[in-house]
């Protein structure tokens, strides 16, 4: 059974009919991998698990664990991908879409991160990359965007949006429809969730899915 979550970002804590799945869901709590999306941080910089808003949104939660890793080029590249085998839930931090991409091709850890067993959870940047694919907005400063998609580590086959200033009103004008003539995309706000549990998507939130230039609002189903 393999179980994946997409979160936007939360900027308190998490609600709680997805406290309440993930209680469900999480039941080894052996150990928690979080992966940087800010993995060039300074060296000499103390990092404290505690001090991530993924550590602060699980505690919240009441789920806790045995162990817990933070992973970023601090790390031997060996020990990464030791304890992500080893990992009970795998959580891809928020931050930096294209560092962590990046990160991850360097340290090889895309196929390790979609070839385990652990619960997969992902914020922001972090859900980017679990996708298929995703897209890239650049503001040129001349009030034109160019776009760029990247491949994520394709944990399942659509692509994913998120963005805290990004909503439903920016999500039809269209930048993503060329995207959506190729893949599904999920485009979500704020404070929801989708989750992908035996291949089922399920909803939490403010969702919406774009395919061939078209645009819905998903009911919630979670």
């Amino acid at each position: 059974m393999n179980t994946h979550y997409y979160f936007s970002w939360f900027n308190h804590f998490f609600p709680e009919k997805l406290v309440q799945c993930l209680h469900e869901d999480i039941k080894d709590r052996k150990s928690l991998v979080l992966i940087s999306a800010n993995p060039f941080i300074d060296q000499d910089e103390q990092v404290n698990v505690d001090d991530t808003s993924e550590w602060t949104w699980l505690n919240q939660a009441k789920i806790v664990f045995d162990e817990y890793h933070f992973i970023d080029y601090r790390m031997q590249k060996e020990d990464a991908q030791q304890f992500i085998q080893h990992a009970s839930v795998i959580f891809l931090c928020g931050g930096y879409p294209v560092l962590q991409k990046e990160f991850l091709i360097d340290y090889e850890l895309s196929d390790v991160i979609k070839n385990s067993n652990a619960v997969i959870l992902g914020a922001s940047a972090g859900s980017l990359n679990m996708a298929a694919q995703w897209l890239s907005l650049n503001d040129t400063g001349n009030e034109v965007e160019t776009t760029t998609i990247y491949d994520g580590i394709g944990i399942d086959q659509f692509a994913y949006e998120s963005h805290s200033q990004r909503d439903y009103a920016t999500f039809v004008q269209g930048y993503l429809f060329l995207l959506s003539e190729e893949i599904d995309v999920y485009a979500a706000e704020q404070e929801s969730t989708i989750r992908v549990k035996d291949g089922k998507i399920e909803i939490l939130g403010p969702v919406y899915l774009i395919s061939h230039s078209k645009i819905q609002k998903l009911v919630e189903t979670l």
